[in-house]
């Protein structure tokens, strides 16, 4: 979701369009814009200019960078309820400067399907002066090359009850009506605390904000802790959007977190539950299949000149271990409830060989 566009892992960044100064503010705690194109694609929508768009099959693309835990929420759902047929996917490359991001790794360093180089294209077709962060997930009218929405925790939603004419057969039901009261308390406190929580340490302008991120954060982390303890998944015995919405933080801790954002307290692989369910859900068809750890890795430590100046990106951790036997199976339940486990992931779909243990060199 970062507001700033792409280039390659070797290129000089221009300076004109550096990140330096976008993220840490002197003095500052961070505070993440949540003001988003609030449009929807629902069942039955019948009116663009009110913010209401048509589920069409092959009408929309999603631009959705693997590097971005909030875009990676897509990729997942999109993945696990069978959606590939009927929404293309575009994935911008990892880095990008203070315009967007850019599709650097398709061929020509264009979209295939847009036809365009940024992300900001898109945006800027449809509102010539858009005033906000260009980011990403996004989705795309194909015809006419416009910024459909960005609301990232809505299109998830919308995902799965808006397009449901189009799941899979044993696509699994990952919003639940009789969780849903439920779930909106257990996403907010995750957002507020563990995905944005994350952020707030690292771009604490002061040692003031950072104490009382941090504090925040590993209260948050430490309820986690004892709530996965005895419950194989958030909200109980099957993956939910939940589940979801923490991973896509959980499995950029170690690698990114921990470290490069100063949440070190311990990590990840000290915590033995949330270790143990990132673990379970990493090796659950649909999660771990679609994460590009280097690509994670070259976009924190590359894009966020603010606190990595150097833009050196670090060699470690190994992560052979996120293929460890966990030992959640032991607390019951089942990941896809009644449903079942998508696919094999599409060849044009796969994250490259040697970025992600389960796609050894």
């Amino acid at each position: 979701m970062s507001q700033t566009s792409a280039r390659t892992e070797n290129s000089a960044p221009a300076t004109e369009y550096s990140t330096k100064g976008a993220y840490v503010h002197t003095g500052e705690e961070f505070t993440r814009d949540t003001h988003y194109i609030e449009d929807r694609i629902v069942r039955g929508g019948d009116n663009p200019n009110e913010g209401r768009w048509p589920v069409e099959p092959g009408r929309y693309r999603l631009v959705a960078a693997r590097a971005c835990p909030w875009a990676n929420r897509t990729i997942i759902v999109r993945r696990l309820l069978g959606l590939e047929d009927v929404l293309s996917i575009g994935m911008p490359g990892p880095t990008h400067d203070a315009r967007s991001w850019t599709f650097d790794l398709d061929d020509g360093g264009k979209d295939p399907v847009l036809g365009i180089e940024r992300l900001q294209q898109a945006y800027f077709k449809r509102f010539p002066d858009y005033p906000r962060g260009i980011t990403v997930p996004a989705v795309v009218d194909v015809a006419s090359g416009a910024v459909v929405t960005n609301n990232y925790p809505q299109i998830t939603l919308d995902f799965s009850t808006e397009w449901t004419e189009f799941h899979r057969d044993g696509a699994p039901e990952l919003y639940p009506e009789h969780l849903r009261d439920e779930m909106a308390e257990v996403n907010k406190r995750v957002f507020t605390e563990v995905n944005n929580g994350v952020y707030r340490c690292g771009f604490a302008g002061s040692q003031e904000a950072y104490n009382k991120a941090y504090e925040r954060l590993w209260t948050a982390m430490d309820w986690l802790e004892e709530r996965l303890t005895t419950r194989r998944y958030l909200m109980g015995e099957t993956i939910t959007e939940a589940d979801v919405r923490l991973f896509t933080t959980l499995v950029r801790f170690d690698p990114v977190y921990h470290g490069h954002f100063k949440c070190n307290r311990n990590k990840l692989t000290e915590m033995p539950a949330l270790w143990g369910y990132a673990r379970d859900l990493f090796q659950t068809p649909g999660f771990g299949d679609t994460i590009d750890f280097e690509q994670i890795k070259q976009h924190y430590y590359i894009v966020h000149e603010d606190i990595n100046p150097t833009q050196i990106v670090p060699q470690g951790p190994d992560l052979a271990n996120w293929l460890s036997d966990h030992g959640r199976e032991a607390l019951g339940g089942s990941p896809f409830g009644n449903g079942t486990a998508p696919g094999p992931v599409r060849d044009s779909e796969r994250v490259s060989t040697g970025h992600n243990p389960l796609y050894p060199a």
